[in-house]
């Protein structure tokens, strides 16, 4: 029998949560805690319970995935400040040539996000896309969103991104399996929401404007 006490508990620790952080701007981590306990309460769990599964829950997740998040920043800062995620972006831009540069701005976002962070990620390549649309003088949107389309899809699916770490851990999964069927459901998810998408939507809004 479903418990509906414990389904609306949930969602109302999720109410509170995005509240917290968006309304109120109160950090992350403290906004998550907050909301726990307010699960703990809604769902009737005892308040030592609820401070013991808090503990034990973040405290086992955390500290499988500080590690191969880790290991990823490390990963990701070498790939940074050796500039190779330009010199691997000019290089696909490069064999895809100017025509093709949506599908190697994808490829690029799509292995890039992988051990750099998306925010550190789309600060480095950013300036790929007002190089390609100054030179090309189309749309920004044309090579913006295959760009983020890439990297927003390995950031939520492919480890050592923290999201899919810390899923992977809460659902006991497999890292090998969570990889391999990451990069089966992205890389159509990548194709259909960046190049394909951003030449629809970059042609609608050339239309729109004229």
């Amino acid at each position: 029998m479903i418990d509906f006490t414990l389904i609306a508990a949930v969602f109302i620790g999720i109410v509170i949560l995005l509240f917290l952080i968006l309304k109120l701007k109160i950090p992350a981590f403290i906004a998550l805690l907050i909301a726990s306990i307010a699960v703990g309460v809604f769902s009737g769990m005892d308040p030592l319970d609820i401070i013991t599964t808090i503990k034990e829950g973040m405290g086992s997740t955390l500290g499988f995935v500080a590690t191969v998040v880790g290991l990823g920043a490390i990963f990701g800062a070498i790939l940074e400040h050796s500039g190779g995620a330009e010199a691997l972006a000019n290089y696909l831009l490069h064999k895809f040539g100017e025509k093709n540069a949506t599908w190697a701005l994808v490829i690029t976002g799509f292995f890039i996000a992988i051990p750099v962070f998306f925010d550190v990620a789309f600060i480095i390549l950013v300036p790929l896309i007002y190089s390609l649309q100054r030179k090309t003088k189309k749309s920004l949107l044309l090579y913006a969103i295959p760009l983020l389309a890439g990297l927003a899809i390995t950031h939520a699916f492919i480890p050592p991104t923290p999201g899919p770490v810390a899923v992977a851990d809460i659902l006991k999964a497999d890292l090998g399996w969570v990889i391999l069927f990451g990069f089966i459901v992205g890389i159509p998810t990548a194709i259909v929401s960046g190049p394909l998408f951003a030449k629809h939507i970059s042609n609608k809004m050339i239309c729109c404007c004229s």
